[in-house]
């Protein structure tokens, strides 16, 4: 799906908390961009699925290598975004 923008903090969120719910103690609303998804209760089991649901809701054909292991949000932001682009769906 195109959107007008890049994919933003908003939007993982939305899909952290769909695929992995909220860990105790941690605010999802808070300013969590460069925070290690480890401090967040993220594993990468959960990050996989959480890259997959991002490529379905966006419709981004993702390299493998492209989401393995993003460290912080603001990493996987990146790279979303950078996948985004070179297929044209960031107006």
């Amino acid at each position: 799906m195109a959107q007008d923008g890049p994919i933003t903090l908003t939007d993982l969120v939305t899909v952290l908390r769909a695929c992995a719910g909220e860990a105790d103690g941690v605010d999802l609303g808070g300013d969590i961009a460069d925070r290690e998804f480890a401090d967040l209760g993220y594993d990468s089991v959960a990050l996989m699925e959480v890259s997959a649901r991002m490529a379905e809701r966006f419709g981004l054909e993702l390299d493998e290598d492209a989401l393995s292991d993003p460290a912080t949000p603001a990493e996987m932001l990146r790279r979303l975004n950078r996948a985004a682009a070179a297929e044209g769906e960031v107006r």
